[in-house]
């Protein structure tokens, strides 16, 4: 079971950007229960609170896809310190606010989550650049399964902080950890050398290099949201994380109104716990991940959670439910996974993190609409209405799961492309030798062993399809066709 994870973590420099990506991102799920508890406790409405907390979320929505382009084109250590350091600033800024003026926080929180930390997705735009084969869907079981250590600690710790001193230590805490974490995994990011923008993968269509030098392309580059395939990706994180952020919210309001705080801690753990654990086994698993199967699972978990909250039920205490929250979450990890290891597949390798930028993005818009969303439900229906509302977000994910094409490998889609580039795809990937032998055939790319890259391209009229060639060439001629043999 523990092969996979093995192999994974003696890839060079792996653990060490693993480790620090989630500590730079450490403050995400306890600022959401850091700015609930401050700003119900200003104003009394949940559904200011959430429209605050989606001011935070919204502001890392904007600037994903920007962000992305920014790191993929280089110096990706720099942005990770700059928005570090201003969003500390901003959330400082926040906690010493005064609670009459409440409504600076709306605009204090937009412009903060402009800065939000990028860790999240130049981590994962490196991961098909840093590994292969199954290690690569290991890394994403990895990552999603370790984030959820995240949603553990930083909400047990966030609350306990806001139990014993007040939610304004809180987000100072987090905003203190989260510039230590960015600081670290800059300095990570420069250790490793890769800082600098991604080699262009000749395979992958949208970034075809010119001549076989693996240079972008100078024309316009169109679009990521032009790709049907990519645009349900997104739009299934969107979904997703805003059914999960609900649920946080539900966790949280259903303890404020118990008027105990640290039922946060436990329910909020115990959920993450079972995603954890799920995560944990679905990265031993060998074979393609199952997408549709994973994502109405993670919606069924919720589901069952309605009957036994308030008004629909009583319990004498929250922690009756701590063993059916267990099994809820166990779904989320692996369903998440699968959705990151399928964008890594389908994106252009010269353009992943912008890629993951606009998940990011989709997932900090879910999150933006889940705030006031779940609120409005919670105040109008219970705590049993909030969750409801979070489970049938992950369902409408689960339905557009059925929609998403198969790939055969990296950018097997063509993300970005024009029909001009898209028919360029169609021709014998002999560059692939940066794979190795076992990686192209792992991506779908090669069915025997990998041909050696000619020194010049194929000249015009050289095959579209078949085997590469197995005798020698050279520069003087173009490789023989199939019927020449």
């Amino acid at each position: 079971m523990l092969a996979n994870y093995r192999r994974l973590f003696a890839v060079p420099h792996v653990l060490s950007l693993l480790t620090w990506s989630l500590a730079a991102r450490f403050y995400t799920p306890g600022l959401m229960i850091a700015v609930t508890f401050l700003v119900q406790g200003w104003t009394g409405s949940y559904t200011l609170a959430g429209l605050v907390a989606g001011a935070f979320t919204l502001g890392m929505a904007l600037v994903g896809p920007l962000r992305g382009r920014m790191a993929d084109r280089g110096n990706s250590d720099r942005l990770v310190l700059v928005c570090g350091v201003v969003f500390t600033v901003g959330l400082t800024a926040l906690a010493l606010l005064p609670a009459s003026l409440w409504w600076v926080s709306i605009p204090l929180a937009l412009g903060t989550g402009l800065f939000g930390t990028p860790a999240n997705q130049i981590v994962r735009a490196l991961w098909p650049r840093l590994t292969t084969g199954s290690e690569r869907q290991a890394i994403y079981a990895a990552e999603a399964t370790t984030q959820e250590l995240l949603f553990v600690f930083s909400p047990i710790l966030t609350a306990g902080v806001v139990a014993l001193a007040g939610p304004r230590w809180a987000l100072l805490l987090l905003g203190v950890l989260g510039l230590m974490g960015a600081v670290g995994f800059a300095l990570s990011l420069r250790r490793a050398g890769v800082t600098d923008p991604a080699p262009a993968e000749p395979d992958q269509v949208c970034g075809a290099s010119e001549e076989g030098t693996g240079a972008v392309p100078s024309r316009p580059r169109r679009s990521l949201l032009f790709h049907p395939a990519l645009c349900l990706v997104f739009a299934m994180c969107m979904m997703i994380v805003s059914g999960v952020v609900g649920m946080d919210l539900v966790i949280v309001a259903w303890a404020n109104e118990l008027n105990a705080p640290h039922y946060v801690m436990v329910l909020a753990s115990i959920w993450a716990l079972g995603s954890l654990v799920g995560g944990a086994v679905a990265g031993s698993l060998k074979g393609t991940p199952r997408v549709p199967l994973r994502a109405f699972g993670a919606a069924l978990g919720i589901a069952v959670l309605v009957p036994f909250l308030p008004p629909v039920s009583h319990l004498p205490t929250p922690l009756l439910i701590t063993p059916l929250l267990f099994v809820s979450g166990l779904a989320l990890a692996p369903t998440l996974a699968a959705v990151m290891g399928r964008l890594g597949d389908t994106a252009p390798a010269h353009r992943r993190a912008e890629a993951f930028g606009w998940m990011a993005t989709a997932m900090s818009t879910g999150a933006a609409v889940a705030g006031p969303l779940t609120g409005a439900l919670v105040d109008t229906n219970g705590i049993a209405g909030g969750a409801l509302g979070a489970a049938g977000l992950v369902l409408m994910a689960a339905v557009l799961s059925l929609f998403l094409p198969r790939t055969n490998g990296p950018a097997a889609a063509g993300a970005g492309t024009d029909p001009s580039a898209a028919a360029a795809n169609t021709m014998p990937t002999v560059e692939n030798t940066a794979l190795g032998t076992a990686g192209a055939a792992l991506e779908g790319t090669a069915t025997g062993p990998a041909p050696v890259s000619p020194p010049n391209r194929p000249e015009p009229g050289a095959p579209t399809a078949g085997p590469a060639p197995t005798g020698p060439t050279t520069t003087a001629e173009s490789p023989r066709r199939p019927s020449d043999r």
